[in-house]
């Protein structure tokens, strides 16, 4: 994982990077993800180098954020710049925890989560899917693939999750567990080929749609209380088709029930 002179190649790493689509794929994890709770991990897949970077939020705080690379790049402009599209998967939480606790405000955000509900037929529209499941049913790698970054995921959750009778404080625990840094790599090393299958699905209007609710979810965290955050599978869209009455024109709006 980065330290601080390590952050600063990641910081190099992650610019001059092709902006005409996603470069960068970003996950964060944590203990209880959210402005109330602390985050440790943040992964940075860079597609056009096949990089992952995982930076320890938790030894270096702001410091990762604000020391800049010889490019003058910080790691806090790349992730407010508009002109750099960053790809997350329900970026709630982490804009939340990223915008409370470290004063950072996401833009050039593309969530993977919404570009999935766009192209999913209209009457399917009911839930919004995690990213297990689109894997599980968009992933365009093998069967083999599936099964090991499956047998990951649950490795992973043995750990952490409390109903396997793990706990979250293992993020905190340094060094990261080796089947803890596969689990933050490979979340984030799946997304650009969900991110292609799902691209190659949409028109403009929808990519300009998905542009929009996506950041609107960032905003919503900018809220007193906060987004209204589930598990991403417990977030119900209604898919209201605009005036025009096109079949593709559809505005969203999004509760937790």
């Amino acid at each position: 994982m980065a330290s601080t002179s390590g952050s600063v190649v990641v910081v190099d790493a992650l610019t001059g990077l092709p902006v005409d689509r996603p470069s960068l794929y970003v996950d964060l994890e944590g203990q209880n993800l959210s402005r109330y709770g602390t985050i440790s991990i943040l992964q940075i897949h860079v597609r056009p180098t096949n990089t992952t970077y995982l930076i320890d939020v938790q030894s270096l705080a702001d410091k990762c954020f604000s020391t800049p690379g010889e490019t003058r790049w910080t790691l806090k402009a790349i992730l407010e710049s508009p002109y750099i599209p960053k790809v997350f998967f329900d970026v709630r939480s982490d804009s939340d925890a990223l915008f409370v606790i470290f004063g950072i405000t996401l833009n050039g955000v593309v969530d993977l989560q919404l570009m999935e509900f766009a192209i999913r037929p209209h009457q399917g529209k009911k839930r919004v899917m995690g990213l297990e499941r689109c894997v599980r049913y968009n992933a365009t790698f093998s069967r083999y693939e599936k099964l090991r970054w499956n047998k990951t995921k649950e490795q992973g959750r043995a750990l952490f999750a409390p109903e396997s009778g793990g706990g979250f404080h293992v993020f905190r625990q340094r060094p990261l567990q080796p089947v803890l840094l596969e689990y933050c790599a490979q979340d984030v090393s799946v997304m650009p080929c969900l991110w292609a299958y799902y691209d190659s699905q949409m028109t403009k209007q929808l990519r300009e749609e998905v542009m929009k609710a996506s950041t609107d979810r960032v905003w919503e965290t900018h809220a007193t209380t906060g987004p209204s955050i589930d598990t991403p599978e417990g977030s119900l869209f209604d898919s209201v088709t605009s005036a025009s009455g096109g079949s593709n024109s559809t505005s969203w709006t999004y509760t937790v029930g």
